[in-house]
């Protein structure tokens, strides 16, 4: 198995389950409403705003991976739309373990030899930093999803 085969199966972890902290998001979220998904609690950000962001991220590398221009601000990587609905929610899950499935098919594909290389820019180090970067992004909001879940 390459590296690049081992980071696809990394990201499909804690998006989809298998991962040795036995957490991912999609159980996670499994059961959360989208009352809950959208409930404020004190002032940390709702769960739909997470799935949001973590998901805004993903896109980002899924561009990258394929070739296109790196266009990413952080300021928009909140801007979760409305969620007025169950089906509103569903919809931004599908989303996100969709992208994370192509991220992952991506990563795949790309060769080890690559890893190295300038992730768009120097400025952003190399690929395997990204890679590996997008990872640990994902497990730190997924804590908080587990956290703000227990408290409501």
């Amino acid at each position: 198995m390459t590296l690049s085969d081992q980071i696809a199966k990394h990201l499909r972890h804690v998006h989809f389950g298998g991962n040795w902290t036995a957490s991912c998001m999609k159980d996670i979220l499994k059961d959360v409403t989208w009352q809950q998904a959208t409930m404020k609690v004190q002032n940390l950000n709702t769960i739909a705003a997470l799935v949001f962001h973590t998901n805004y991220y993903v896109c980002v590398v899924m561009r990258a991976l394929k070739g296109e221009p790196l266009n990413a601000h952080d300021k928009y990587s909140f801007d979760v739309p409305p969620i007025a609905s169950q089906e509103d929610w569903e919809k931004l899950k599908e989303k996100a373990w969709a992208d994370a499935e192509t991220v992952a098919r991506l990563i795949e594909q790309l060769p080890d030899n690559e890893l190295g290389e300038d992730f768009a820019h120097p400025k952003y180090g190399t690929w395997y930093r990204n890679l590996g970067g997008l990872i640990e992004h994902t497990h730190y909001h997924l804590g908080q999803m587990a956290l703000i879940k227990k408290m409501l």
